[in-house]
């Protein structure tokens, strides 16, 4: 049987052959597009009870391809490669040890497709985190392989997301993760359908599996769920419409677990969304989890659809704003009104240099209160230029 490593070098043969390949294409079709990324930034760690104090340099570089072939009105196949390298005092570090571990193992993955290569002072990774067949025909959708299956409604927390939960802090991970799955489904109107998924497993306790029914009425997008995910039974309900000019969202899910040591546990959220008419964009929504984690990293928490965030209550306010046709500056704030009221920053600023090349700064800060005072445990600022094509 091939190994991992060996799939992933026959695919990117396949690529570089189509690539070669288009001036003698007749007809096209297939696509190949995707983005080459540098990213330079500082990591500052700031722990007066564990005696840290220190500023570390974080730098990798991200390219990413997209291969798609249609070979008739059916039929559709896709491959994403990811490849990421990292190097700088960060990649060096004791702190960024949970993080090459983590890069070994992805709890959505089970056909391994990827490559990790972790030398002393770098690390290189390469996986195929999109990699599925396609086949549409009337009212019908069949997806089998590695995808992304979407079915939450808010932007920054979805309890709906039970195949492939995302964190809001992975500012460059705009594909999200995806999941080896099947997924099959029916539309039952312009806007209706009823959508059936479960996950690929070696494991009885990794079981997750879902069905979907999504319907409108006056106005209104509704979505219920039931599934099982994990050792959870799963149910859910969700909607998504207006207040007027005002977007109004809501998601929730209970999760009911078999298992007597671990809780059930019931997470909510809602959100309210506003475009002015000078371009600026706002955002505000409101995340409630029965349960928390109050120790838990921000940037490494157990992260899943059950655990979106590491405290019960959350609020999160945005706003962006195009300074002009090339500039765009955002600011994103998380707060919690919990013990210690953690507070989250992220402000960013992105300028086009050109048609396909963009320069961002991000800033990312993690605020926590110390005897009534705020102090910053984490600081980490970004410097990114991205060639698309």
């Amino acid at each position: 049987m091939k190994s991992g490593k060996e799939i992933l070098l026959a695919l990117f043969i396949l690529l570089s052959y189509s690539v070669s390949c288009q001036e003698e294409s007749k007809e096209k079709n297939w696509t190949l597009s995707g983005y080459h990324k540098s990213l330079q930034g500082l990591f500052s760690i700031n722990e007066p009870s564990f005696g840290l104090d220190t500023v570390l340099s974080d730098a990798f570089l991200h390219s990413r391809l997209n291969f798609e072939w249609f070979p008739n009105d059916h039929w559709n196949f896709k491959a994403q490669l990811r490849n990421r390298f990292f190097f700088g005092e960060l990649t060096r570090s004791v702190f960024f040890t949970n993080f090459k571990e983590s890069l070994k193992e992805d709890g959505n993955d089970v056909i391994n497709l990827q490559i990790l290569n972790v030398g002393n002072d770098v690390i290189l990774h390469s996986i195929f985190d999109r990699l599925y067949g396609e086949y549409t025909k009337g009212d019908w959708e069949i997806r089998i392989g590695r995808q992304r299956i979407n079915w939450g409604i808010n932007t920054v927390w979805n309890p709906h997301d039970i195949f492939n939960a995302f964190t809001f802090t992975d500012f460059d991970y705009e594909e999200r993760p995806g999941s080896d799955a099947v997924r099959i489904k029916k539309y039952t109107g312009f806007t209706g359908s009823i959508e059936l998924a479960f996950k690929a497993f070696d494991d009885k306790d990794e079981v997750v599996a879902g069905l979907l029914w999504k319907f409108n009425k006056s106005n209104y997008d509704y979505q219920f769920l039931a599934g099982w995910a994990f050792k959870d039974l799963v149910l859910g309900a969700g909607w998504s419409g207006g207040i007027g000019d005002i977007g109004f969202k809501g998601e929730m899910t209970f999760f009911k677990s078999t298992d007597d040591l671990i809780p059930d546990v019931f997470a909510g959220t809602l959100s309210l969304d506003y475009a002015f008419q000078n371009g600026g964009f706002i955002n505000t929504g409101v995340l409630y989890n029965s349960t928390d984690n109050p120790r838990t990293n921000l940037f490494a928490f157990d992260l899943s659809a059950r655990n979106l965030y590491p405290y019960r209550w959350a609020t999160f306010y945005s706003y962006s704003y195009p300074f002009s046709p090339l500039t765009n500056g955002t600011i994103a704030i998380i707060y919690s009104p919990v013990n210690g009221h953690p507070l989250f920053l992220n402000p960013s600023v992105t300028y086009s240099l050109a048609q396909n090349v963009d320069l961002a700064f991000v800033g990312q800060i993690f605020l926590e209160g110390q005897s009534g005072d705020y102090r910053s445990p984490t600081k980490m600022a970004y410097l990114r230029i991205k060639w698309s094509f």
